[in-house]
């Protein structure tokens, strides 16, 4: 079992910065991929960024490509997703997941989820 806790979310200006942090205890973290995905009302969730073990491999998708940043600290056990230049439709609940093996662009490939964080741009 891994247990994840997400932190950092919060309401932002468009424009500003947020940097999320996930926690991860149980199994060993450091062999895990880790994933962020967000999910907004009314729409499936969807992939944001995923961070191989060693950090060698980073994915982004295109929507947050060149703004937002994953990385990972295995002696903290944590994954951290920095965003920069945030726009009103980055609104969402983020979650980071864990995944056994390397990245990959599809939820339900991944073993353990965290609760959400919610993150609201909004003037």
């Amino acid at each position: 079992q891994v247990q994840l806790v997400e932190s950092g979310g919060g309401l932002v200006q468009p424009g500003g910065s947020l940097r999320l942090s996930c926690a991860a205890s149980g199994r060993t973290f450091s062999t895990y991929a880790m994933g962020w995905f967000r999910q907004a009302p009314g729409k499936e969730r969807e992939f944001v960024a995923c961070i191989t073990w060693n950090s060698f491999h980073t994915m982004y998708a295109d929507s947050v490509k060149g703004r937002f940043t994953i990385s990972r600290d295995n002696a903290k056990h944590t994954v951290y997703l920095q965003m920069n230049s945030l726009k009103p439709e980055d609104t969402a609940a983020y979650y980071c997941a864990v995944r056994d093996r390397g990245c990959s662009w599809y939820l339900d490939e991944y073993d353990y989820w965290g609760q959400g964080t919610q993150v609201t741009v909004s003037s």
